[in-house]
């Protein structure tokens, strides 16, 4: 099961980099992250959204395998397995980007945005669901970021310690 956590920040950019930092952590093995978003309320107060995973190509990977194997057991039916190979996955392809394009998965576009009104202006939020994650070795290379909890799916004595980390790491001085 994965866990929600919805940090804020100031500065439009730094959700943004928040996320890039996860992303290279989770290169190496530190944090496993099912989805990701942010969330940007510009100095002028409008809001945009950022998903991180590209849903259609998902979609389309997931699709052309499908119609790889639709198109070969034709192709074998009609004594022509490459052709009916060829045309099922370009089929299933179509089909998978446009079923990835028109599905939502992981975090709620609608629950984005209502976090994202509430931020300040010149702002941002990132959204992750965490499979698993190793606070002792993450928290501390989020320490120049700084941020504050907005919401969790963690208990209540777990979303206290994270936001008591966020807190003492963000006044903590940097090392040299």
């Amino acid at each position: 099961m994965s866990d929600l956590a919805v940090v804020a920040y100031k500065g439009e950019d730094t959700a943004d980099q928040v996320l890039n930092k996860l992303t290279e952590m989770q290169k190496e093995y530190l944090v496993d992250l099912e989805d990701a978003g942010v969330v940007i309320r510009d100095k002028k107060g409008k809001v945009r959204i950022k998903q991180s995973v590209p849903l259609t190509r998902v979609g389309a990977l997931s699709g052309a395998a499908w119609g790889g194997w639709v198109g070969a057991l034709a192709g074998i039916l009609m004594l022509n397995p490459l052709l009916g190979l060829a045309a099922g996955a370009a089929v299933g392809a179509g089909a998978g980007a446009l079923s990835g394009a028109l599905s939502d998965y992981g975090i709620d576009d609608n629950f984005i945005k209502s976090i994202g009104k509430e931020l300040e202006a010149d702002s941002s939020a990132l959204f992750v669901l965490v499979r698993k994650v190793k606070l002792d070795r993450v928290l501390p290379e989020l320490q120049p970021f700084g941020g504050k909890v907005l919401k969790t799916s963690l208990t209540n004595e777990q979303e206290a310690r994270l936001q008591k980390a966020l807190k003492d790491l963000s006044t903590a001085p940097v090392a040299a």
